[in-house]
């Protein structure tokens, strides 16, 4: 499925940036018997719904013409939210200094299956936590930035 994500990312990254807007992810998942594609945008500003039917409008057709998916699903536009999920190292450099949790596929040597802390550093194998906390990139189901209600 990420081959689809990556070939939608490409495909429609320079319309949404056109119409003013930064696409932040492109998620394809199947959930039960149905297929999502999920397109998350942003902008210093921040999104909302008229932004959102915006940016549907605009790459609705440019996908149905492109066939990349051949399964019937449901397109969603919407914002990565408060708490995003950080799943590209664009996402991890733009939220170094910042709070994030951490959730692991399965406990670790220490017993932990999940982490919470700074994000001081990053490279392709490993991520680094305050208190030289570091983490198997290979071993971490999600990382999300935390924020304070």
């Amino acid at each position: 499925m990420a081959n689809i994500e990556e070939k939608v990312e490409s495909l429609i990254k320079p319309k949404i940036e056109n119409i003013g807007y930064e696409l932040y992810d492109v998620e394809y998942s199947k959930e039960g018997k149905n297929y999502f594609l999920r397109i998350f945008i942003d902008k210093p500003e921040g999104i909302d719904l008229t932004d959102c039917e915006k940016v549907n409008d605009e790459i609705n057709d440019i996908l149905d013409e492109a066939n990349y998916i051949k399964e019937q699903y449901f397109l969603e536009v919407s914002s990565p939210g408060i708490e995003r999920i950080l799943r590209k190292d664009k996402h991890l450099e733009k939220n170094i200094g910042t709070e994030i949790n951490v959730k692991l596929f399965k406990k670790d040597e220490n017993g932990n299956k999940e982490y919470q802390g700074i994000l001081k550093n990053f490279n392709d194998n490993e991520i680094e936590l305050e208190d030289d906390i570091k983490i198997e990139r290979k071993n971490i189901a999600q990382i999300k930035t935390i924020y304070h209600w």
